[in-house]
């Protein structure tokens, strides 16, 4: 008789943001991931699939949208910030091939070091053999990640990889009237103008602004306007 697996023990600390989901994602030029990486995440799609972007073009989001996906269809899934949890060590990844889905981001974080190159090589190849879903996440292309194991750099460029490009600004005005319509806000046309050439024009920042802008307006009990922008942000 086999020995049965203990649980996979989850990393603690470790929450999805609620608003990171497949709905409010603004797709732009990014239709094609965004559709497989949802049938990938319900167990119709890709085994595997690596996406890559620089900072803000909405690769984390996807891959805890992927987690949230997988939920009401009942498959079991992780996500795993290796910005955060890199100090943990590649034992972290050991018996993650128990659950159907694992996302794993910030891949660059880990590049270059034998024995998290070996661990995850090795995951990729458990994964596969059980017939669960692997997607990974870095800021470069796997032939740029500057891996030392052939083998792995093999591996990454196997299945599916997309690169996450950039909305245009009309379409990042578009996601942040989204994004606010979501939160019960309303932004006006020239508040939506005013942040777009006052602040950072990264869709990340923009949130972040937005954020900061819902909890003022909330406690000051005001809408937000331009003034309103100006006296919280400080521009």
């Amino acid at each position: 008789m086999s020995k049965k697996k203990a649980p996979v023990q989850l990393p603690l600390g470790i929450i999805l943001r609620d608003d990171a989901r497949f709905e409010n994602f603004v797709s732009g030029d990014n239709g094609l991931a965004r559709a497989e990486l949802e049938r990938a995440a319900q167990g119709h799609g890709e085994q595997y699939i690596y996406l890559w972007g620089h900072a803000g073009v909405g690769c984390s989001h996807l891959l805890q949208s992927c987690c949230h996906a997988a939920d009401p269809v009942r498959r079991t899934a992780v996500y795993l910030p290796l910005a955060e949890l890199s100090h943990a060590g590649p034992e972290i990844l050991d018996d993650l091939d128990q659950l159907q889905l694992v996302c794993i981001d910030n891949l660059e974080r880990v590049a270059g070091y034998p024995e998290w190159e070996e661990a995850l090589f090795h995951l990729f190849n458990r994964m596969r053999a059980a017939g669960h879903v692997l997607i990974l996440a870095a800021d470069r292309s796997p032939r740029s990640l500057g891996l030392k194991l052939p083998d792995l750099e093999s591996r990454l460029n196997w299945g599916l990889v997309f690169q996450i490009r950039p909305l245009d600004d009309e379409t990042k005005e578009i996601a942040l009237k989204a994004r606010a319509g979501a939160r019960g806000l309303q932004l006006g046309d020239e508040v939506v103008r005013y942040l777009m050439h006052h602040g950072s024009r990264d869709m990340a920042n923009l949130l972040v602004t937005l954020d900061k802008l819902d909890r003022a307006s909330l406690s000051a009990q005001r809408r937000i306007t331009v003034p309103f922008v100006k006296q919280v942000m400080g521009w």
